[in-house]
């Protein structure tokens, strides 16, 4: 028998889940990377890109990547690949 759910009404929040499972840094690719920046416009400097990252839920082995950036501008995707290959 199957039986029906009651709607009494009350609602559930669902709790923030920190994304798990992420490579690790030695396995992260400049194009996991860039999952993590999606949205991000350019030219940008290190603080906006670890924003946008921040903003996306990237884990912190993410976060610690780009801390290890250079302070200067990132004209664009293929300049901040070139760089995480750089503090890889």
């Amino acid at each position: 028998m199957v039986e029906e759910a009651r709607v009494t009404g009350e609602v559930h929040e669902e709790p923030h889940v920190t994304r798990t499972g992420a490579p690790s840094l030695a396995h992260l690719s400049a194009a996991d990377l860039q999952v993590y920046l999606k949205g991000m416009d350019y030219p940008a400097g290190k603080q906006d890109l670890i924003a946008r990252a921040r903003k996306n839920d990237a884990p912190e082995n993410v976060i610690t990547a780009l801390e290890g950036f250079g302070d200067r501008t990132y004209r664009s995707a293929a300049d901040v690949g070139s760089e995480f290959g750089k503090v890889r």
